[in-house]
This record gives structure tokens, C-alpha cells and sequence, in this order.
């Protein structure tokens, strides 16, 4: 499966308990939802995992994966990404994204002018931010992910049309 074929949809955060549990930590909007996305697949691929949630637990999900047994192998997926095949997953409304299909884009402004690209999208709680790495800066710039501020995100051509607060960008170009 290519990946471009798959996103990302949880991590393994280490073992639960000692009979080969795993702690899991969910990106879905629903997060036992990634069960039914099940089989989950390694980020090189060369591991696939069925998946049986067994309980809530603090900051995650307890689980099963097929193939793992004892809490020694649990353990060593600690930090390990899982990934689903696209085609397993829900079909997105109008105005809605998967984060994996955001990075890499480049953002330009209402002008034209590149502003970066999309480094990663992140979110604490009051709503989603385009961390977006501008040329020629060591920081990166947040740039609020609403209506507003990214008014078009054209998948095809893997751009971002922005038009963002006054003063985010400024002094980053035209020697400012």
C-alpha cells in the first residue's frame, strides 16, 4: 500500500498492563472509531494489525493487535505510528481535511506571494493552527486554520490560499 494510500489515525504509547495490551492514543474525531479501520498498518508498511479495543483508559484506548501477545512486544511498538488505508476511512464533508493531506502544502498569500509551507497542523483546544514554515526563518508561523484565514485549500493543486491576520507575517518579506 503506497502511502500516500494511508493516514495516519493513532500511535502505540507502550504496553497496558503485562498480557500484550497496548496503550493507544487515537487521532480520530471519534476515537473508537479506529478499530473499524482496522487492519492498521506500520508507517513502513510491513506490519498490519486487527485491532480490539478492551477499555477507555486515561489519555487513550487499552487494545489488542493481532500478533502481539506479551507485554515485551507491546513495549517495543512504543512510539510506533498506525496507519489506516484511506479507503477505509469515512468520507470527509465539504470544508473538511485530513491533516496528513495539509502538510506539504504551500500557503500563499491573497496576492500570490508564497508564504511558506505546512509543517504540521496542530491543536490546543481552541481550534486548528497551520504551523507553516516560511522561507528563510529558524520559527515557524501559526496561522489559524478557519474560514477567515485560509479562505481556499485547493487539494489538487496541494496549495493554500491565505489571507491571514494583519501583522502574523509581517517583516518576512520585502526586507520589512
Amino acid at each position: 500500500m503506497a502511502s500516500d494510500d494511508r493516514v495516519c489515525v493513532g500511535a502505540i504509547a507502550g504496553a497496558f498492563g503485562v498480557r500484550g495490551e497496548v496503550r493507544l492514543k487515537s487521532f480520530c474525531a471519534d476515537p473508537e472509531a479506529i478499530a473499524d479501520y482496522a487492519p492498521l498498518w506500520s508507517e513502513d508498511g510491513a506490519r498490519s494489525f486487527d485491532v480490539t479495543l478492551t477499555r477507555a483508559i486515561a489519555n487513550g484506548l487499552a487494545a489488542r493487535l493481532s500478533g502481539v501477545t506479551t507485554k515485551e512486544q507491546a513495549d517495543a511498538l512504543k512510539g510506533a505510528r498506525l496507519f489506516a488505508g484511506r479507503d477505509r476511512l469515512p468520507a470527509l464533508g465539504d470544508d473538511e481535511f485530513y491533516h496528513a493531506d495539509l502538510i506539504g502544502m504551500v500557503v500563499l498569500d491573497t496576492g500570490g506571494t508564497v508564504l511558506g509551507k505546512v509543517q504540521a497542523v496542530l491543536n490546543h483546544g481552541a481550534g486548528d493552527l497551520l504551523e507553516v514554515n516560511a522561507p528563510g526563518l529558524k520559527d515557524t508561523v501559526l496561522l489559524p486554520f478557519t474560514r477567515a484565514s485560509v479562505p481556499t485549500v485547493d487539494l489538487a493543486t496541494r496549495r493554500i490560499i491565505a489571507d491571514p491576520p494583519e501583522g502574523l507575517f509581517d517583516g518576512l518579506f520585502d526586507g520589512g
